[in-house]
């Protein structure tokens, strides 16, 4: 029995290694823009809309309003979701320089670019 015990102990080990070496595939600025491109699929369009609002959901969530200022402010009424994934694919494509780039990480730019906060 503890054989088989340090066998399996011995395969999950082996196992984990090789899952901790595998890499992860980050979604490209240029991935993302093509997806978001219109007219879009349904499967693109709905793929776009929940990246878009996950990036941006998750910097208001995580952002410290004590320990961190903001640098996205969206006023309200806030623009069509529509046309901000329009302005976003326009700023990648004018942008080739970010294409490579991880998307979440250039959208929430193009963010504090388009919504900037208010100086004080």
């Amino acid at each position: 029995m503890k054989k088989v015990l340090v066998v399996l102990a011995a395969l999950a080990a082996i196992s984990g290694l090789a899952q901790a070496q595998e890499t992860i595939k980050v979604l490209s600025t240029q991935e993302l823009a093509n997806t978001c491109k219109t007219p879009a699929s349904p499967d693109s369009r709905s793929f776009c809309i929940g990246f878009t609002t996950a990036v941006y959901e998750t910097y208001l969530a995580t952002r410290h309003p004590q320990r961190a200022k903001p640098f996205i402010c969206v006023k309200q009424p806030a623009p069509a979701r529509d046309d901000v994934i329009s302005e976003f694919v326009k700023f990648a494509q004018a942008n080739q320089q970010v294409a490579d780039k991880p998307a979440a990480g250039v959208f929430l730019g193009f963010m504090a670019e388009r919504f900037p906060c208010a100086k004080k």
